[in-house]
Protein backbone atom coordinates (compact mmCIF):
# COMPACT_ATOMS: atom_id res chain seq x y z
CA UNK A 1 0.00 0.00 0.00
CA UNK A 2 3.16 2.45 0.25
CA UNK A 3 5.20 1.51 -2.82
CA UNK A 4 2.93 4.03 -4.94
CA UNK A 5 3.43 7.88 -5.03
CA UNK A 6 1.50 9.93 -2.50
CA UNK A 7 -0.23 13.27 -2.51
CA UNK A 8 1.03 16.16 -3.20
CA UNK A 9 1.89 15.82 -6.32
CA UNK A 10 3.40 18.29 -8.74
CA UNK A 11 0.77 21.01 -9.94
CA UNK A 12 0.53 20.31 -13.51
CA UNK A 13 -2.03 20.71 -16.32
CA UNK A 14 -2.55 19.44 -19.45
CA UNK A 15 -4.40 20.05 -22.60
CA UNK A 16 -7.21 17.19 -23.40
CA UNK A 17 -7.27 14.57 -23.57
CA UNK A 18 -3.77 14.60 -21.60
CA UNK A 19 -0.42 12.55 -22.54
CA UNK A 20 1.15 9.94 -20.49
CA UNK A 21 4.99 11.62 -21.43
CA UNK A 22 4.06 14.58 -19.62
CA UNK A 23 2.56 13.63 -16.11
CA UNK A 24 5.14 13.66 -12.75
CA UNK A 25 5.24 11.39 -11.27
CA UNK A 26 4.71 9.18 -14.63
CA UNK A 27 1.62 6.92 -13.86
CA UNK A 28 2.45 2.62 -13.43
CA UNK A 29 1.57 0.41 -15.64
CA UNK A 30 2.98 -2.48 -14.91
CA UNK A 31 5.86 -2.51 -17.30
CA UNK A 32 8.13 -3.64 -14.21
CA UNK A 33 5.80 -5.39 -12.12
CA UNK A 34 2.54 -7.10 -14.09
CA UNK A 35 3.68 -11.29 -14.54
CA UNK A 36 1.31 -12.98 -16.14
CA UNK A 37 0.39 -16.78 -16.01
CA UNK A 38 -1.48 -17.79 -19.12
CA UNK A 39 -4.91 -17.16 -17.44
CA UNK A 40 -6.24 -15.87 -20.69
CA UNK A 41 -3.80 -17.85 -23.29
CA UNK A 42 -5.29 -17.58 -26.50
CA UNK A 43 -7.90 -15.08 -25.37
CA UNK A 44 -8.91 -12.29 -28.22
CA UNK A 45 -9.81 -8.79 -26.47
CA UNK A 46 -10.86 -5.63 -27.40
CA UNK A 47 -9.76 -2.82 -25.44
CA UNK A 48 -11.17 0.39 -25.94
CA UNK A 49 -9.36 4.09 -24.54
CA UNK A 50 -6.19 1.01 -24.50
CA UNK A 51 -3.48 4.21 -25.10
CA UNK A 52 -3.06 4.94 -21.67
CA UNK A 53 -3.68 4.81 -18.12
CA UNK A 54 -6.24 1.92 -17.03
CA UNK A 55 -6.71 0.78 -20.64
CA UNK A 56 -3.09 -0.10 -20.84
CA UNK A 57 -2.42 -1.59 -17.93
CA UNK A 58 -5.08 -3.95 -19.11
CA UNK A 59 -3.97 -4.50 -22.38
CA UNK A 60 -0.16 -4.69 -21.04
CA UNK A 61 -1.70 -7.46 -18.62
CA UNK A 62 -3.99 -9.12 -21.03
CA UNK A 63 -0.92 -9.59 -22.84
CA UNK A 64 1.05 -10.75 -20.69
CA UNK A 65 -1.54 -13.13 -19.88
CA UNK A 66 -1.48 -14.58 -23.19
CA UNK A 67 -4.01 -12.75 -25.10
CA UNK A 68 -3.85 -10.61 -28.27
CA UNK A 69 -5.17 -7.04 -28.37
CA UNK A 70 -7.05 -4.57 -30.56
CA UNK A 71 -6.57 -1.61 -28.90
CA UNK A 72 -8.85 1.41 -29.39
CA UNK A 73 -7.96 5.34 -28.81
CA UNK A 74 -9.51 8.43 -29.84
CA UNK A 75 -6.00 10.31 -31.59
CA UNK A 76 -3.48 9.87 -28.83
CA UNK A 77 -0.93 8.30 -31.67
CA UNK A 78 1.94 8.70 -29.46
CA UNK A 79 0.56 6.66 -26.35
CA UNK A 80 -1.20 4.45 -28.55
CA UNK A 81 1.88 3.11 -30.29
CA UNK A 82 3.59 2.45 -26.79
CA UNK A 83 0.87 0.36 -25.67
CA UNK A 84 1.12 -1.43 -28.72
CA UNK A 85 5.17 -2.18 -28.18
CA UNK A 86 4.35 -3.03 -24.57
CA UNK A 87 1.95 -6.06 -26.00
CA UNK A 88 4.39 -6.76 -28.85
CA UNK A 89 6.96 -7.09 -26.08
CA UNK A 90 4.97 -9.68 -24.27
CA UNK A 91 4.90 -12.15 -27.32
CA UNK A 92 1.31 -10.83 -28.35
CA UNK A 93 -0.10 -9.67 -31.70
CA UNK A 94 -1.21 -5.89 -30.83
CA UNK A 95 -3.48 -3.96 -33.50
CA UNK A 96 -4.17 -0.08 -33.42
CA UNK A 97 -7.73 1.06 -34.26
CA UNK A 98 -7.77 5.24 -33.79
CA UNK A 99 -11.42 6.94 -34.23
CA UNK A 100 -14.41 8.30 -32.05
CA UNK A 101 -16.48 5.44 -30.60
CA UNK A 102 -19.49 7.71 -29.97
CA UNK A 103 -20.26 7.20 -34.01
CA UNK A 104 -21.76 3.61 -34.23
CA UNK A 105 -20.64 3.41 -37.76
CA UNK A 106 -17.11 3.28 -35.91
CA UNK A 107 -18.06 1.74 -33.03
CA UNK A 108 -19.13 -1.19 -35.78
CA UNK A 109 -15.78 -0.96 -37.84
CA UNK A 110 -14.18 -1.36 -34.90
CA UNK A 111 -15.51 -4.98 -34.18
CA UNK A 112 -15.20 -6.18 -37.49
CA UNK A 113 -11.31 -5.13 -37.63
CA UNK A 114 -11.11 -6.98 -34.33
CA UNK A 115 -13.22 -10.30 -36.15
CA UNK A 116 -10.84 -10.13 -39.56
CA UNK A 117 -7.61 -10.61 -37.91
CA UNK A 118 -8.88 -12.98 -34.38
CA UNK A 119 -11.82 -14.73 -36.44
CA UNK A 120 -13.73 -14.30 -32.72
CA UNK A 121 -13.78 -11.97 -30.19
CA UNK A 122 -13.55 -13.34 -26.55
CA UNK A 123 -13.41 -10.18 -24.31
CA UNK A 124 -14.99 -6.51 -24.81
CA UNK A 125 -13.80 -4.38 -22.11
CA UNK A 126 -15.43 -0.69 -23.08
CA UNK A 127 -12.89 1.23 -21.09
CA UNK A 128 -13.01 4.79 -23.10
CA UNK A 129 -14.01 7.84 -21.68
CA UNK A 130 -14.75 11.78 -22.03
CA UNK A 131 -14.40 13.61 -18.65
CA UNK A 132 -14.53 17.43 -18.38
CA UNK A 133 -14.78 19.71 -14.53
CA UNK A 134 -17.41 22.56 -14.54
CA UNK A 135 -18.51 24.42 -11.28
CA UNK A 136 -21.82 25.60 -12.39
CA UNK A 137 -24.86 23.80 -14.18
CA UNK A 138 -24.88 26.76 -16.38
CA UNK A 139 -21.05 26.25 -17.35
CA UNK A 140 -22.28 22.56 -19.11
CA UNK A 141 -22.91 23.28 -22.72
CA UNK A 142 -25.77 20.63 -24.60
CA UNK A 143 -22.61 19.90 -26.87
CA UNK A 144 -20.62 18.74 -23.73
CA UNK A 145 -23.54 16.79 -22.09
CA UNK A 146 -23.80 15.35 -25.12
CA UNK A 147 -20.88 13.98 -26.12
CA UNK A 148 -20.34 13.07 -22.43
CA UNK A 149 -23.15 10.10 -23.24
CA UNK A 150 -22.05 9.62 -26.83
CA UNK A 151 -18.50 8.53 -25.61
CA UNK A 152 -19.55 6.71 -21.95
CA UNK A 153 -22.48 5.15 -22.64
CA UNK A 154 -24.11 5.06 -26.36
CA UNK A 155 -20.57 4.06 -27.59
CA UNK A 156 -20.45 1.15 -25.18
CA UNK A 157 -24.01 -0.02 -26.37
CA UNK A 158 -22.62 -0.02 -30.10
CA UNK A 159 -19.89 -1.99 -29.60
CA UNK A 160 -21.29 -4.71 -27.21
CA UNK A 161 -24.04 -4.59 -29.47
CA UNK A 162 -22.01 -5.48 -32.88
CA UNK A 163 -19.54 -7.67 -30.65
CA UNK A 164 -22.00 -10.37 -29.28
CA UNK A 165 -22.13 -12.12 -32.35
CA UNK A 166 -19.04 -13.19 -32.81
CA UNK A 167 -18.99 -13.93 -28.88
CA UNK A 168 -18.94 -17.69 -27.95
CA UNK A 169 -20.12 -19.02 -25.15
CA UNK A 170 -17.49 -17.78 -22.43
CA UNK A 171 -17.45 -14.32 -23.72
CA UNK A 172 -16.93 -12.03 -21.45
CA UNK A 173 -18.13 -8.10 -21.62
CA UNK A 174 -16.11 -5.66 -19.11
CA UNK A 175 -17.70 -2.15 -18.59
CA UNK A 176 -15.34 0.62 -16.65
CA UNK A 177 -17.95 2.66 -14.28
CA UNK A 178 -16.95 4.66 -11.64
CA UNK A 179 -17.37 5.63 -7.84
CA UNK A 180 -19.34 8.52 -9.53
CA UNK A 181 -21.74 6.17 -10.16
CA UNK A 182 -22.27 6.23 -5.96
CA UNK A 183 -20.70 9.11 -4.87
CA UNK A 184 -21.25 11.94 -7.64
CA UNK A 185 -18.77 14.41 -7.43
CA UNK A 186 -20.65 17.75 -8.38
CA UNK A 187 -18.12 19.54 -10.56
CA UNK A 188 -17.91 15.92 -13.03
CA UNK A 189 -22.07 16.09 -13.20
CA UNK A 190 -22.26 14.60 -16.92
CA UNK A 191 -19.60 12.54 -15.94
CA UNK A 192 -20.33 11.13 -13.02
CA UNK A 193 -24.53 10.27 -14.51
CA UNK A 194 -23.20 8.29 -17.05
CA UNK A 195 -20.93 6.14 -14.82
CA UNK A 196 -24.26 5.48 -13.20
CA UNK A 197 -25.96 4.49 -16.17
CA UNK A 198 -22.62 2.26 -16.63
CA UNK A 199 -23.93 0.44 -13.72
CA UNK A 200 -27.04 0.13 -14.43
CA UNK A 201 -26.40 -0.90 -18.15
CA UNK A 202 -24.40 -3.50 -16.90
CA UNK A 203 -26.32 -5.40 -14.60
CA UNK A 204 -29.34 -5.27 -17.30
CA UNK A 205 -27.27 -6.72 -19.93
CA UNK A 206 -25.85 -9.55 -18.00
CA UNK A 207 -29.26 -10.91 -17.73
CA UNK A 208 -30.11 -10.34 -21.15
CA UNK A 209 -27.10 -12.12 -22.43
CA UNK A 210 -27.18 -14.89 -19.85
CA UNK A 211 -29.25 -17.45 -21.51
CA UNK A 212 -26.09 -16.92 -24.19
CA UNK A 213 -23.45 -17.86 -22.28
CA UNK A 214 -21.83 -14.47 -22.08
CA UNK A 215 -20.76 -12.98 -18.96
CA UNK A 216 -21.01 -8.86 -18.12
CA UNK A 217 -19.61 -7.13 -14.98
CA UNK A 218 -18.17 -3.99 -14.45
CA UNK A 219 -15.09 -2.76 -12.48
CA UNK A 220 -15.38 0.81 -10.15
CA UNK A 221 -12.14 2.38 -10.23
CA UNK A 222 -11.80 5.20 -7.31
CA UNK A 223 -9.09 7.31 -8.22
CA UNK A 224 -6.66 7.09 -10.65
CA UNK A 225 -3.45 8.84 -12.05
CA UNK A 226 -4.36 8.87 -15.32
CA UNK A 227 -3.67 11.74 -18.55
CA UNK A 228 -7.48 12.37 -17.79
CA UNK A 229 -6.25 14.05 -14.21
CA UNK A 230 -4.22 17.17 -15.30
CA UNK A 231 -6.30 17.19 -18.25
CA UNK A 232 -9.51 17.93 -16.94
CA UNK A 233 -9.28 18.98 -13.59
CA UNK A 234 -7.24 22.53 -12.20
CA UNK A 235 -3.91 22.31 -10.90
CA UNK A 236 -5.02 22.75 -7.27
CA UNK A 237 -6.97 19.71 -7.17
CA UNK A 238 -4.30 18.00 -9.17
CA UNK A 239 -1.92 18.43 -6.40
CA UNK A 240 -3.89 16.66 -3.74
CA UNK A 241 -5.61 14.00 -5.78
CA UNK A 242 -6.93 10.43 -4.32
CA UNK A 243 -5.65 12.23 -0.85
CA UNK A 244 -9.78 11.79 0.36
CA UNK A 245 -9.39 7.92 0.26
CA UNK A 246 -8.36 5.85 3.23
CA UNK A 247 -5.13 4.84 1.56
CA UNK A 248 -4.14 8.93 0.85
CA UNK A 249 -3.39 8.39 -2.17
CA UNK A 250 -4.53 7.70 -6.20
CA UNK A 251 -4.21 4.40 -7.64
CA UNK A 252 -1.52 3.73 -10.04
CA UNK A 253 -3.00 2.00 -13.14
CA UNK A 254 -1.12 -1.36 -12.68
CA UNK A 255 -3.40 -1.60 -9.64
CA UNK A 256 -6.58 -1.59 -11.47
CA UNK A 257 -5.50 -4.28 -14.16
CA UNK A 258 -5.97 -7.27 -11.36
CA UNK A 259 -9.56 -7.12 -11.47
CA UNK A 260 -10.19 -7.14 -14.97
CA UNK A 261 -7.54 -10.07 -15.68
CA UNK A 262 -10.09 -11.95 -13.25
CA UNK A 263 -13.26 -10.92 -14.90
CA UNK A 264 -11.84 -12.38 -17.90
CA UNK A 265 -11.31 -15.50 -16.90
CA UNK A 266 -13.09 -18.58 -16.95
CA UNK A 267 -12.12 -18.61 -13.02
CA UNK A 268 -14.74 -16.58 -12.80
CA UNK A 269 -17.48 -18.23 -14.37
CA UNK A 270 -19.97 -17.56 -11.94
CA UNK A 271 -20.12 -13.76 -11.74
CA UNK A 272 -22.15 -11.33 -13.99
CA UNK A 273 -23.80 -8.59 -13.30
CA UNK A 274 -21.43 -7.51 -10.62
CA UNK A 275 -19.25 -4.15 -10.01
CA UNK A 276 -15.81 -4.42 -8.22
CA UNK A 277 -15.30 -1.78 -6.54
CA UNK A 278 -11.43 -0.43 -6.67
CA UNK A 279 -11.27 2.47 -4.42
CA UNK A 280 -9.14 2.45 -1.94
CA UNK A 281 -10.80 2.17 0.63
CA UNK A 282 -14.00 4.67 -0.18
CA UNK A 283 -16.95 3.21 0.70
CA UNK A 284 -19.21 1.86 -2.92
CA UNK A 285 -22.98 0.73 -2.90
Amino acid sequence: MTQHPTPPYPEQQQPMPGRTDAMDPRPDHGEHSYVGHGRLLDKKAIVTGGDSGIGRAVALAYAREGADVLICYLDEHDDAAETKRLVEQAGRTAILVPGDLSDPARARAVVDKAVAAFGRIDVLVNNAAHQATFQSLEDISDAEWQLTFATNIHAMFYLAKAAVPHMQRGGVIINTTSINADQPNETLLAYATTKGAIHNFTAGLAQMLAERGIRVNAVAPGPVWTPLIPSTMPPEQVKTFGSNTPLGRAAQPVELAPPYVMLATDEASYITGATVPVTGGRPFL
